[in-house]
């Protein structure tokens, strides 16, 4: 007869530790997951430490080190651009802030910032750009449009400007309707754009809704102060990498 063996009993399957390391890895990349996206990410430095480790573990690439990985670049896009429109907002609005509690008070409820993914619009509303009827830009208002042409200037990405009207007919004057008003008030404030901030006028467009694109009611007079606008829409804005210094 044979002899049984003494051999430790043997649990089929993976070891238990096997179980307790896998939740840690889960819970671990949970972690990191959620500081992710919590973190605001710095491009510039990223390529930094990235090239900083490859050095310390030896990794041999064919790319350069500095390089940001790949998968990263739309993510990473996103971000930037919405940082460079906040900053732009942010450095319009100082300035029309300045200019308004200086000379122009009176206007102070009627430019409007608001910014977006990838664009940033200048609100104008009622008659602080131009006198009922008229595509005239009033003097008082040169300086502020000057000022916000020279940061638009150091801004890149394109620029719309476009008119906007209430829905009162138009009874006399050179122009028949609110189309073709507000496509006046949009090209004369584009012309003073590329003439006054000296904006590549390949960078400008034109645009003249009349009384079709309404942001209130027109039902009060309130409402159609606000649709009397002209709007300057700075869009298609790059990302901030493209003016990182050089490592």
């Amino acid at each position: 007869m044979g002899e049984e063996c003494d051999c430790p009993k043997i649990d089929p399957g993976a070891p238990k530790w096997v179980v307790t390391f896998g939740d840690l890895m889960s819970l671990l990349l949970c972690f990191f997951v959620l500081l992710l996206s919590f973190s605001e990410m710095d491009k510039q430095k990223y390529k930094q430490v990235a090239g900083s480790m490859e050095k310390a573990f030896g990794v041999q690439r064919k790319n350069r080190a500095m390089e940001i990985p790949k998968g990263m670049v739309m993510i990473a896009k996103d971000f930037d651009q919405e940082a460079v429109a906040t900053r732009i907002k942010e450095d319009l609005g100082r300035e029309i802030d300045y200019m308004v509690e200086d000379s122009l008070s009176d206007l102070k409820d009627q430019i409007d910032l608001e910014s977006g993914d990838n664009e940033v619009i200048i609100r104008l509303m009622g008659e602080s750009t131009f006198d009922s009827g008229k595509a005239d830009i009033r003097p008082q208002l040169k300086p502020l449009l000057k000022k916000v042409g020279s940061i638009l200037n150091t801004s890149e990405g394109d620029i719309s400007v476009a008119g906007h009207t209430d829905n009162v007919p138009i009874r006399s004057g050179p122009y028949k309707t609110n189309l073709r008003l507000s496509a006046a008030r949009a090209s004369a404030v584009a012309e003073f754009l590329i003439a006054e901030a000296h904006i590549d006028p390949k960078r400008i467009s034109t645009m003249g809704f009349g009384e079709y694109r309404p942001i209130e009611s027109n039902d009060t007079a309130e409402g159609r102060r606000k649709n009397r606008r002209v709007e300057i829409i700075l869009t298609n804005i790059p990302d901030r990498d493209q003016y990182a210094p050089t490592p």
